[in-house]
């Protein structure tokens, strides 16, 4: 790219037209979740991109919760969503608002609607109605209810407001053109009889507004300018401008969409999570196996990384899948500098120092993180009887292994060389102890004398070792060996959360939720903002070490 010259994307290029073209002397968006369940790393992308959007142009922005469907919607579920989007950094301010703040309102615009001809109520079933709507390749058919007189269809509308008809006996649909090649378009359904309570309106309403009639006159009350929303909304743009211009807004909104955000091998649709979520096969919405918003939050993701994620990932219109692997780079990346790096042993194995003095411990000062000097330095205790990695000793040395087998000298990170000199093993064969020496002149980890070593492992003195559950995932679905198995249930990864029964350097008991660890060799870990307790924290794994992730160049 020439030094200089900004990329801007098409979103950019429509808004800089408009009001190069004075269709708009401001920028006005919003993010409008419907509050019927957790938003999840999708979600980010449309938040993150509405939000920027007004920043970049000094606009304002909306939280609005399209809460049409009382079937589906709870109080818990609008917190939680307040709560991801403050977390990400989106701030409403004080423009927070609800669809149903608007029932009169969009009640009134039905209302002229009749008057002007451009609506009427159907009393065709929901089979006969789809067997109207006719198909990509035939025209629908008219309604025979389509030519009712206005007086007719204001005095069943009005019947429908006061609870006269059953759930789905009778509808209020929109009068536009059933041989439309668009079938949205074919007369859609506008109101729809539901006698379900509302959390924020109680019993008032028994007649509720379908979400496309909804939203554009959402757009148009609060004045939004660009109504940025996902592919799958394209085809529905003609009816959201057949409602704004319907209802007569003096400024009407322009929707324009993007390209939605997939991960590769991941589950991310909401009824996917939600019947994770129903079954108990997860502990709820914020599962950290779960790409949940709360769920990477409570795995000790960053919105940092995720702001990062949907900026490396881009805006498109063209649909495309972004590799979770840039996502968990985009967390090491945030990560790597800022954490301490502790020593933890998630699969313990006793080694005892058979010549260091009984009885006798010592304290090692060591740097908190060698690439950040700022972060300064801590003391751990060490002494003759310490916890190492399991897979840190083989009895027979396998090919390329450079760690403890018998024989070999290795590092203790940090502390001293040592020379495996065997093992102890219960009546099983099991190993259950291993037995080296060390040499005292190579404190701090290094020899006088110049001979080197080839491997190192970490460990944790077995005196003050802290007990700790620690949690470690993968995906809880394979989706490239399919979402179900052919039995309808969830093709389910048995190895999606490992616990391990771990042993802490000491200092790592006193931390808190989302205090955030790299340990060493093992990736990096957050404490679990659920499950911890004070002294006794439990760690989930956010991210390995490695990644397979390149990243692209300019």
């Amino acid at each position: 790219m020439s030094e200089g010259i900004e990329s801007r994307n098409f979103i950019e290029q429509a808004i800089d037209k408009d009001l190069k073209d004075r269709v708009y002397d401001h920028v006005h968006t919003r993010f409008p979740p419907e509050p019927n369940g957790y938003l999840h790393i999708g979600h980010a992308k449309a938040i993150l991109l509405s939000y920027g959007i007004a920043q970049e142009y000094g606009g304002k922005f909306n939280l609005r919760f399209d809460d049409t469907n009382p079937t589906k919607e709870k109080s818990e579920f609008v917190e939680s969503i307040k709560k991801d989007v403050k977390w990400l950094g989106a701030d409403w301010e004080d423009r927070l608002f609800f669809a149903s703040d608007y029932f009169d309102q969009m009640y009134e615009i039905a209302v002229k609607l009749i008057r002007k001809g451009k609506a009427y109520v159907s009393e065709l079933t929901a089979e006969e109605m789809k067997e109207y709507r006719g198909s990509l390749t035939e025209p629908g058919r008219d309604d025979p209810n389509r030519d009712r007189s206005a007086d007719e269809n204001l005095d069943l509308f009005e019947r429908m407001k006061n609870g006269e008809f059953a759930d789905g006996e009778i509808t209020l649909r929109a009068k536009i053109d059933m041989a439309s090649p668009n079938i949205n378009m074919r007369d859609p359904i506008i109101y729809r009889v539901a006698h379900m309570s509302h959390q924020r309106t109680g019993d008032k309403w028994c007649i509720y507004p379908m979400y496309d009639f909804a939203h554009p006159i959402e757009d148009g009350i609060e004045g939004i300018t660009h109504s940025l929303c996902t592919l799958e909304f394209e085809d529905h743009r003609p009816l959201y401008d057949w409602v704004v211009k319907e209802a007569e807004f003096e400024n009407p909104p322009r929707q324009i969409e993007f390209a939605k955000m997939y991960l590769t091998n991941i589950v991310t649709g909401k009824r996917y999570i939600k019947r994770l979520v129903e079954q108990g096969i997860v502990d709820g919405w914020d599962d950290p196996r779960l790409v949940s918003i709360s769920g990477l939050r409570r795995r000790g993701f960053t919105p940092q990384s995720i702001r990062k994620f949907v900026e490396l990932s881009g805006i498109s219109k063209a649909q495309s899948s972004s590799d979770y692997a840039m996502l968990e780079y985009c967390i090491r990346e945030d990560l790597k500098p800022g954490c301490k790096r502790m020593m933890a042993v998630l699969d313990p194995l006793k080694l005892v120092i058979d010549n260091y003095p009984e009885g006798q411990t010592e304290q090692l000062t060591i740097e908190n993180n060698k690439e950040n000097p700022e972060l300064g330095t801590r003391q751990i205790p060490f002494g003759r009887e310490l916890w190492i990695e399991r897979g840190d000793f083989f009895e027979i040395q396998p090919k390329k292994y450079f760690r403890l087998f018998p024989g070999n000298e290795v590092r203790l990170m940090n502390a001293y060389y040592v020379t495996c000199t065997g093992c102890d093993k219960d009546a099983y064969g099991n190993v259950t102890a291993v037995h080296v020496t060390y040499d005292p002149e190579t404190r701090g980890g290094d020899s006088p004398d110049g001979r080197k070593v080839k491997g190192t492992i970490h460990w944790v003195e077995a005196s003050t070792a802290v007990p700790a559950e620690v949690r470690l995932y993968e995906n809880i679905i394979d989706e490239e060996k399919g979402i179900y198995n052919d039995d309808g249930s969830l093709n389910l990864n048995p190895n999606s959360l490992t616990v391990c029964n771990a042993y802490l350097e000491p200092e790592l008991k006193g931390a808190v939720a989302f205090d955030r660890f790299q340990f060493v060799r093992n990736g990096f870990f957050c404490v679990d903002c659920k499950d911890s307790a004070e002294g006794k924290p439990v760690f989930n794994r956010t991210v390995g070490l490695k990644s397979s992730f390149v990243m692209p160049k300019n």
